[in-house]
């Protein structure tokens, strides 16, 4: 009777302890599972990684005192695949995920030969630059309307120098698929559709939205 007592003691303080390292308070196991991809992708990292990133930007957000907006943020984990959705549109105030899609990295970030990706904020090096962002105003360019982006940290702050900005992109599908998707010159680079779904989304905050990449 004691080792069985035991025992159940054991198995509940696992559980709590499983339970415990991927909560906090709005985001859920079911919110997780809407965005975990094929298992080839870290299921366990992710659960662990995108509420912790969440929480950062929270903080960021709190520290610089009403500059930028506490509403919403945009996420971006490029340690899953591009073919993978990987860019998560998250409400600030509930941690709940709002919306995902697919989002292309720089050409220059790929070590060839593996899936591990490479970053820089040096001119003409065509990688991602990780980092907090600073979703700036609109413009029209060559991809129709796109967002600016300001590189908050110092492995971003070359971002405006090097053209990096939020814009579409014919080659990104909507839909994840069996293959990586195509890159770009080390922009944020959505889908016709998907863009079009944020754009709402980040015109109607009554400040600038945080993006962050990390890895």
């Amino acid at each position: 009777m004691t080792k069985l007592y035991y025992l159940i003691a054991f198995i509940l303080i696992v559980c709590a302890c499983t339970n415990n390292q991927v909560q906090i308070p709005g985001f859920t196991n079911e919110d997780a599972q809407e965005v975990i991809v094929e298992s080839d992708y870290d299921s366990t990292r992710f659960l662990k990684v995108l509420p912790q990133q969440i929480e950062s930007v929270k903080t960021y957000v709190k520290n610089k005192g009403g500059i930028y907006s506490n509403q919403k943020a945009i996420l971006i984990d490029m340690k899953i695949q591009s073919k993978y959705f990987r860019l998560f549109v998250v409400d600030l105030k509930t941690n709940k995920l709002i919306s995902k899609g697919l989002c292309a990295h720089g050409s220059g970030s790929e070590i060839e030969g593996t899936d591990s990706l490479q970053f820089s904020n040096t001119p003409n090096s065509y990688m991602t630059s990780l980092g907090l962002y600073k979703i700036g105003g609109s413009y029209q360019g060559s991809f129709g309307k796109s967002y600016k982006l300001a590189g908050l940290e110092k492995s971003n702050d070359k971002a405006a120098a090097r053209a990096i900005v939020l814009h579409r992109y014919g080659c990104v599908p909507d839909e994840e698929q069996a293959y990586p998707i195509c890159n770009s010159l080390g922009c944020a680079m959505l889908s016709e559709n998907y863009f079009e779904e944020l754009i709402p989304i980040i015109d109607k905050e009554p400040k600038p939205m945080i993006l962050k990449i990390y890895y």
